[in-house]
């Protein structure tokens, strides 16, 4: 099956083309962001990390983000991600506006609505995997019995059934990223956020792992990608390019 890439009428899209076309398939808006910045002020300097970008992600789209150093997209993952918040402009997540909300009220979406997954992994070490698992529902108050079963699921879904109660040390690299996605699934999250997650694997492993987010992509699930890597990125149906804070490309590919 050929993957056809097409880019976009505009290769920067209007607000007024975000309204009008869907990049992947037809369903609910979960991101939408219109006219973002993002400054810091270092010392007597100005950076401008993010020029106005629109962004539009629907439910079941799997999206990859890819930049040069300095092109703003760590920073667009971490505003996407709820992790920080904009200078100016508009950010919407399931309809809510986030881009004014207060600490407490991001860091209940993180807990409730992304799932990340990242590239060192972050389980902690003298815990099991299905303790690993567990960590997102006890924040979120789920009951002990029924966190518990949640997060056997989870490490099923991944493949982890034989793994439950080893810990970290006692896994590879490719099953600690694969207990790491189970924990970012565990919370039934409206979007799956990845940075670099193959960026610590061996290309065969880092493989096995691109084969398991197609999986989960094909099961329903809203993947986000960020990555340098190009290889790694057209995995994805979609490319998402930036430089200098701007968005600079909107790719994607359909199969015929």
């Amino acid at each position: 099956m050929a993957r056809k890439w097409s880019l976009s009428a505009r290769r920067t899209p209007t607000k007024a083309g975000l309204e009008a076309r869907a990049y992947g398939p037809e369903g609910d808006v979960v991101i939408r962001i219109e006219g973002i910045t993002k400054q810091y002020v270092m010392g007597h300097a100005t950076v401008n990390a993010l020029r106005g970008i629109d962004l539009l992600i629907r439910t079941n789209e799997y999206l990859a983000i890819m930049g040069p150093s300095g092109s703003g997209k760590s920073t667009l993952m971490n505003l996407l991600g709820c992790l920080d918040t904009p200078t100016s402009g508009r950010y919407e997540f399931n309809g809510r506006d986030v881009a004014g909300m207060e600490d407490a009220e991001l860091a209940e979406i993180r807990n409730r609505e992304v799932g990340f997954v990242f590239q060192t992994f972050n389980l902690l070490p003298r815990s099991t995997s299905l303790q690993n698992v567990e960590l997102p529902l006890i924040y979120a108050g789920v009951p002990p019995e029924e966190r518990r079963e949640r997060a056997a699921e989870a490490l099923i879904s991944v493949g982890l059934m034989d793994r439950l109660h080893h810990k970290p040390n006692e896994l590879s690299g490719g099953q600690r990223q694969r207990v790491a996605i189970a924990r970012a699934l565990v919370n039934r999250p409206s979007i799956l956020l990845a940075d670099e997650p193959t960026g610590n694997l061996d290309s065969r492993t880092g493989e096995e792992i691109m084969a398991l987010f197609e999986n989960l992509y094909e099961m329903g699930h809203t993947i986000l990608l960020v990555t340098h890597e190009e290889e790694i990125a057209r995995h994805a149906r979609r490319i998402v390019r930036l430089r200098d804070g701007k968005l600079e490309s909107d790719t994607r590919w359909n199969d015929d």
